[in-house]
């Protein structure tokens, strides 16, 4: 993280005049130009950034641990969900990096999560099909995306509560929220704050890649107040 933090300073007197780097999301704006972007170009997270920071319960010291995990995790994230090469990525240990969700045994490598998603990676579930809420062996990677930029377009914001250990095992408490502004599959939105919390853990090496990720979180917190708004009747 601390590289990182040096690599944002490093690289701000080469980024052009109209674009800043993203202060929540270290290497956004800094990357190569021959990276692959999925939708063509870096995102833009000005509605995100915006949410978060009205948002937050947590204002954390500048340079403090519980600061430099939740912005590494921010940047991992945006690298997941935006970029199509796993060689392009800075964030993670390539040989290494595997993601597990809720202890399930079979965990999830970079290229795979690459291939199907971010999204569907995170919301796999074990259930039969008639009792997923979300099928993600139905959804590609755009209509997953779309489907909750859709119903949060403040965007879904992130940030860790709480850090209960520093490397090489990170281990923390976060809160994952968005107000439900737009329709979820069907269902009208309320314009209710929608929040879950989790825990995870983040297992890098010595130049803080990240080699294993293992969240634990309760997927119904999120679905349950989104599938519980009315239905749009289908004309």
């Amino acid at each position: 993280m601390e590289s990182i933090n040096k690599t944002m300073a490093k690289g701000s007197s080469s980024i052009g005049t109209n674009i800043l780097p993203d202060k929540l999301r270290a290497s956004l704006h800094l990357d190569h130009p021959t990276v692959e972007w999925r939708y063509g170009k870096p995102p833009s997270y000005e509605a995100a950034n915006k949410l978060f920071e009205e948002g937050r319960t947590k204002v954390w010291p500048k340079g403090s641990l519980e600061e430099k995990v939740q912005n590494a995790a921010k940047s991992w994230q945006m690298e997941m969900n935006h970029k199509t090469r796993l060689q392009d990525f800075k964030t993670i240990n390539l040989q290494k990096f595997m993601l597990y969700v809720n202890g399930r045994d079979e965990g999830l490598s970079g290229e795979e999560i690459v291939k199907i998603g971010s999204f569907n990676a995170m919301l796999k579930s074990s259930l039969p099909e008639e009792f997923q809420y979300f099928n993600t062996e139905k959804e590609k990677i755009e209509s997953s995306h779309q489907e909750f930029k859709t119903c949060f377009p403040r965007g879904f914001a992130w940030e860790v509560m709480e850090v209960y250990s520093g490397p090489p095992l990170i281990a923390l408490k976060f809160r994952h929220w968005g107000f439900f502004e737009g329709p979820f599959k069907g269902h009208s939105p309320t314009g209710e704050l929608i929040q879950f919390f989790g825990m995870v853990t983040f297992k890098v090496d010595s130049s803080m890649g990240l080699e294993e990720a293992h969240f634990y979180y309760d997927p119904g917190e999120l679905f349950g107040a989104l599938l519980k708004a009315k239905k749009t009747p289908k004309k």
